[in-house]
């Protein structure tokens, strides 16, 4: 998964390792996912960790919530490690984070990095103290954390004293900017406090999600211009299918345009049954189309129109779209690059050759009225013209031949 060359900016931060993967700094953006399984059944958590792991997913949260989620942690690291998946594991905490690292060492040790949110920890004097014992067993097996603020669960004595203060003032800010305000001054304050408490000014990530699209931008605006950690971009409680996905894009395109970022997560909320891995995927494909990292071949497919009435190189689009994602675990080790790859699959004569010899590989299949067969290009050269029943399979092997013999000997 290679970082690909790019005009965009990026924000000057400090780097933090996280086992074999390196947060901020000039490392590539990292595309992080949650499991949504309980952590307790360490069986179906160890498989949704390794499928999002294969997918792509460079670091992978499980929520620790019950004494048997803490429990079940060295249990799912040892199944993962019997599978070679070493991804880094979080360990998300919220109200008893303090008690369950505390009374279960093993799960503190093994996880590679905690996430906290002020809001969650405690109240008053408690929340001082549980927020200090997280930190202290951070400090002691040196885990990274990341203290994430979430819009939902502010720390609402902060935001009322801040409420209490605008609203002294003689002329008061609207609450939307006090609000904004509480999310930055609670990660701010309490990374310093963690920093009192021991814990390293490079084994510290912050977070505020927000579920509103300008609300979202115009914090991590803010907070980028005011800290150097790295950040964690999401749009918190995105919603379900398109909605979801539009409303990440937009709120994360326009930061990452502007160099904030350095890991993402796409919180999409799965239909029922639906794929957990979907969300690793729009998450790369934000980082793709944005120039910013490559992680799969890409195929380019018109939309089709009154010239392609038939649906056949929609389904073919679809299936290479398909094949290729599918054999990327294997490519990604054995050629070197080939991310990269840029495939065209057209439906009719206007725009089908144009497109097929700007890509790497492109086939331009028959329109309505068009004669029956599908010229091929190779790096825009007309190489073969396809016809008849097996034209799919015969563009897939292609597609295969090419990039065993372009990339295998790159690498």
């Amino acid at each position: 998964m290679a970082l690909a060359a790019s005009p965009l900016p990026r924000r000057r931060c400090i780097a933090v390792r996280i086992r074999s993967i390196t947060v901020g700094g000039d490392a590539p953006i990292v595309v992080q996912s949650m499991t949504n399984t309980d952590t307790a059944n360490a069986e179906a958590t160890a498989t949704q960790v390794a499928e999002l792991a294969e997918a792509g997913s460079e670091l992978v949260r499980i929520t620790v919530n019950t004494e048997e989620a803490a429990a079940a942690v060295p249990v799912i690291r040892e199944r993962l490690a019997a599978q070679g998946v070493s991804v880094p594991l979080i360990g998300d905490f919220h109200f008893n984070g303090h008690r369950l690292l505390s009374k279960y060492p093993a799960c503190a040790e093994l996880l590679d990095k905690y996430r906290i949110n002020p809001g969650n920890v405690g109240r008053g004097r408690k929340k001082d103290e549980q927020f200090a014992t997280i930190v202290e067993i951070a400090c002691r097996h040196d885990k990274p954390v990341r203290i994430g603020v979430n819009w939902g669960s502010l720390d609402q004595d902060l935001a009322v004293r801040l409420m209490d203060e605008n609203a002294r003032l003689p002329k008061p800010e609207p609450a939307s900017e006090v609000m904004h305000e509480a999310m930055i001054r609670s990660a701010l304050e309490s990374a310093q406090r963690a920093e009192e408490i021991g814990l390293g000014h490079d084994r510290i990530i912050l977070s505020v999600k927000m579920s509103g699209v300008q609300d979202l931008i115009a914090v991590y605006r803010q907070l980028a211009a005011r800290c150097d950690y790295p950040l964690h971009l999401g749009l918190t409680e995105a919603g379900m299918g398109s909605k979801g996905i539009v409303a990440s894009t937009a709120a994360l395109a326009v930061l990452l345009q502007e160099g904030i970022g350095d890991t993402i997560r796409i919180s999409l909320t799965p239909e029922p049954g639906g794929d957990r891995r979907q969300e690793v995927q729009v998450a790369q494909e934000i980082l793709q189309a944005m120039g910013l990292r490559s992680f799969t071949p890409q195929v380019t497919a018109c939309p089709g129109c009154g010239r392609t009435t038939s649906d056949y190189f929609q389904r073919l689009a679809q299936d290479i779209q398909t094949w290729l994602r599918e054999q990327m675990p294997m490519w990604r080790e054995r050629y070197p690059g080939v991310e990269e790859l840029k495939v065209a699959v057209m439906g009719c004569v206007v725009n089908g050759p144009g497109e097929s010899k700007q890509a790497n590989i492109g086939i331009s299949l028959p329109g309505t009225g068009e004669v029956p067969v599908a010229p091929v290009y190779v790096n825009g050269q007309k190489t073969v013209t396809l016809k008849g029943e097996s034209i799919a399979i015969e563009f897939q092997q292609i597609v295969a031949d090419y990039v065993a013999r372009r990339y295998e000997a790159q690498g």
